[in-house]
C-alpha cells in the first residue's frame, strides 16, 4: 500500500515544510532509533523558533525594503551638533543624550552599513564562451607552513564584485616569507572550504585557527607586484602608541606597539594611512602597522578642534637645574661657567627666583637653528646611523637638568678630570673684570653696546641678566672649542635645544635628573648623620623636584638622547664619562637631515 506524500503548496516555507514531514513518520517503519531521534530533533522548540525567523527574513527578502536615508548617523551628528549650538530644553537635552549614547549610534551605524550595501546585485548575462573562460581562469594553489603566529595577511571584500581581496601583507609574516602571496589577489578557498560567500570576519577567523599547514587557492591579481625589499627608513617615535586603545587601526593584533625613543625600521609606506614597520633590536622579524605620519598628525589636530589635546604652540614654561651668578655669597660656583651650579643652601633659603637665563626672540634669525624636520605635533623622526670620523669636529654634549641635578658641578668634574678632551663654552659677559682673571679664561669681558649687537645678531645660544650684568653663551664659544678638537660640553636651560639641534653641532643632549626619595622621612633616614646634598630639602622640594622632572620630560623629552638618574656626584661623574666614551667610539642615531650632503 502506497502512502500518499503531503501536498506542498507553492508558496511553502522550511517551516511548514518540516511541520508535515514530521507528522508522516512511520511509527512502523525500520530504524526506530533513527526516527525517534528525527522527530525530536523536529520537535525541538529552538528549532521551531529558528524555523520561524528564517521565514519572517525570507518575508522580508520578498518585500525588498528600500532605505529612507542611507546615512542615518551622519544626521544624528548633525542634530547633536545643533542642539550643542544654543541652550537646550529639558526635552532637547534628553533627545541629545539619546542620539550620543553608544548603543543608537551603534545601531545607526548597522543600518548605514547594510543601506549602503547592495545586496541584490544584477550581474552581467555570461557570455557564450563562459566554459571557455572559466578553463582558462588562473588559479594557483599555494600551500603555507606557519606555527601559531599570524598569518601575516588582511583581507577585504571588493565593493565591486563581491571577491575576497588580500589588502595587506605584513613584512616579515608567513605569507610575506613564502612570496606567493600577493596584495590584489583574490582568495577563494581556505583549506578546501570555500570562502566566497563569507564574511572577512569569518574568513580571519578561519586563517587563525589553522595550525600547521595551510592551503589557499587563489586568482592572482592580474598586475602581481614586484615584492619591495626591505626600505632603510627609520624612524625615531616621538610619542607612545598602543594598538589595542586604538580604535581607528584595521586590526589591532596587526598592531606594533612601540613607546618614545623607540627606532622603528617602516618597511612599507604604500597605504597613506597606515605604515608597516619594525622595531630595530626587536627579535621579532614581523612587521606591524602604526599610524602614518599624515594620519597621526591629522588626528592630532582634529583633537585639538575638539578641545581634547592642549594646543603644541603654548607650552608652560618648566622649572628646571639652573646656577646663580657668583654675585650672591650664598650662591658658591664650582667653577665660572654660563650655567651656575645649584646650590642647596641658596635654593632651601627660599630664594627660589634666581637668576634665569632668558631668550628674545628670534624672528630675524639669519637661518640658524634647528634644521631637523619640525613640526607643531610630535609624531616621527627621521634618522639615521651616524659615528664622528677622524676628520670631524667632535660633537657637541649638552646637559639639560631638573631641579635639584646640579648639572654644571657634574660637568665641571667631568672636565676637570680631563681637560685635555673636554672643555667648556667660555662665557661672555658685561661685568666688569676682577683682578685675578683673564680675558677668554674666566669669561669673555665685552661693553655693553657690543653685548646687544650680539644678541640682535643672534650670536648667543641663551643670554640673560643678573644684577645689571649681561650673561650669554654665543655659537662662537662653542666653535672655539670644537676647533681645538675637543668635545664640548654646555649645560642649558631646556628652551635652547632648537637653537643646537643643527648639523653643525650634532649635538647629543643628555636630561640629568636627582633620583628624588618619596619623603624627607625615606630620605634622612638613608642619610648620614653628616648630611648630604639634600639634607636640607623639605618635602615641598621633593615634590617640586619630581613636577620639574615630569614637566621636562613631557615637553623636551622628544630632544632627548640619554637620561642620567644621578644618585650621588660619584656615580653621575662615572656614567657620565662612559656616555662620553662610548659617543667617540660607537655609531648613534641622529635626524636624517644631519648627515645628508
Amino acid at each position: 500500500m502506497k502512502v500518499a506524500m503531503p501536498v506542498l503548496t507553492a508558496g511553502a516555507g522550511l517551516h511548514e515544510t518540516l511541520a508535515l514531514l514530521t507528522s508522516q513518520l512511520r511509527p512502523d517503519a525500520n530504524h526506530t532509533e533513527d526516527m525517534v531521534f528525527l522527530k525530536d530533533v523536529f520537535s525541538e522548540r529552538s528549532l521551531g523558533y529558528l524555523m520561524k525567523i528564517h521565514e519572517k527574513l525570507r518575508q522580508y527578502e520578498r518585500q525588498s525594503p528600500t532605505p529612507v536615508l542611507h546615512s542615518a548617523s551622519s544626521l544624528a551628528d548633525d542634530v547633536a551638533e545643533e542642539l550643542q549650538s544654543g541652550p537646550m530644553s529639558s526635552e532637547e537635552k534628553e533627545l541629545l543624550n539619546l542620539l550620543t549614547s553608544p548603543h543608537l549610534k551603534a545601531v545607526l551605524s548597522v543600518h548605514d552599513t547594510v543601506a549602503q550595501k547592495n545586496f541584490d546585485p544584477v550581474l552581467p548575462p555570461l557570455p557564450d564562451d563562459f566554459e571557455d573562460e572559466l578553463d582558462e581562469e588562473s588559479v594557483k594553489i599555494v600551500r603555507l607552513v606557519k606555527n601559531k603566529e599570524p598569518l601575516g595577511a588582511t583581507i577585504r571584500r571588493d565593493e565591486a564584485s563581491g571577491a575576497v581581496i588580500v589588502a595587506r601583507i605584513m613584512r616579515g609574516g608567513a605569507a610575506d616569507r613564502s612570496g606567493l602571496v600577493h596584495v590584489g589577489d583574490e582568495l577563494r578557498e581556505v583549506n578546501g572550504v570555500s570562502v566566497i560567500h563569507k564574511r572577512p570576519d569569518e574568513i580571519s577567523q578561519l586563517l587563525s585557527q589553522s595550525q600547521g599547514s595551510i592551503t589557499l587557492k587563489i586568482i592572482p591579481a592580474i598586475k602581481e607586484e614586484d615584492r619591495l625589499k626591505d626600505s632603510k627608513v627609520y624612524m625615531r617615535a616621538l610619542f607612545d602608541y598602543i594598538p589595542l586603545e586604538d580604535k581607528a587601526t584595521p586590526c589591532q593584533e596587526a598592531g606594533l606597539p612601540f613607546k618614545r625613543g623607540d627606532i622603528l625600521q617602516v618597511v612599507t609606506q604604500d597605504d597613506p594611512t597606515w605604515w608597516q614597520a619594525k622595531r630595530v633590536g626587536d627579535s621579532n622579524l614581523r612587521a606591524g602597522l602604526i599610524p602614518s605620519k599624515l594620519f597621526q598628525e591629522r588626528r592630532l589636530a582634529y583633537r585639538i578642534k575638539m578641545g581634547t589635546l592642549p594646543t603644541p604652540q603654548s607650552p608652560k614654561k618648566p622649572p628646571y637645574d639652573q646656577g646663580c651668578d657668583k654675585v650672591s655669597p650664598k650662591c658658591k660656583a664650582v667653577a665660572p661657567s654660563c650655567g651656575q651650579v645649584f646650590s642647596w643652601e641658596f635654593y632651601s633659603a627660599g630664594l627660589r627666583r634666581s637668576f634665569r637665563l632668558s631668550r628674545k626672540d628670534r624672528q630675524g634669525s639669519s637661518g640658524e637653528g634647528s634644521d631637523s624636520e619640525d613640526s607643531d605635533f610630535l609624531t616621527y623622526e627621521e634618522v639615521t646611523r651616524y659615528q664622528q670620523r677622524s676628520n670631524e669636529r667632535p660633537r657637541l654634549v649638552v646637559l639639560i637638568g631638573s631641579l635639584g641635578a646640579r648639572i654644571n658641578e657634574l660637568k665641571q668634574r667631568v672636565i676637570a678630570e680631563n681637560p685635555h678632551r673636554y672643555a667648556v663654552a667660555v662665557p661672555h659677559t658685561t661685568r666688569p673684570k676682577k683682578p685675578h682673571e683673564k680675558e677668554g679664561v674666566e669669561y669673555h669681558f665685552v661693553t655693553k653696546q657690543q653685548f646687544d649687537t650680539d644678541v640682535l645678531d643672534n650670536k648667543f645660544i641663551e643670554h640673560g641678566e643678573y644684577k645689571e650684568n649681561q650673561y650669554g653663551t654665543s655659537i662662537e664659544a662653542i666653535r672655539s672649542v670644537q676647533a681645538k678638537n675637543k668635545m664640548c660640553i654646555v649645560d642649558v636651560q631646556p628652551e635652547a635645544l632648537r637653537r643646537l639641534r643643527t648639523s653643525e653641532f650634532k649635538p647629543y643632549i643628555i636630561f640629568v635628573k636627582p633620583r628624588v626619595p618619596e619623603s624627607r622621612r625615606r630620605r634622612s633616614a638613608a642619610t648620614s648623620p653628616g648630611g648630604g646634598e639634600h639634607s636640607r630639602v623639605t618635602d615641598d622640594d621633593l615634590q617640586e623636584m619630581r613636577q620639574s622632572a615630569i614637566q621636562i620630560d613631557q615637553q623636551y623629552g622628544h630632544f632627548v638622547d640619554r637620561v642620567l638618574i644621578k644618585e650621588d656626584s660619584a656615580s653621575a661623574c662615572t656614567e657620565l664619562k662612559g656616555i662620553l666614551e662610548r659617543l667617540e667610539r660607537e655609531s648613534l642615531w641622529v635626524p636624517v637631515s644631519w648627515v645628508r650632503t
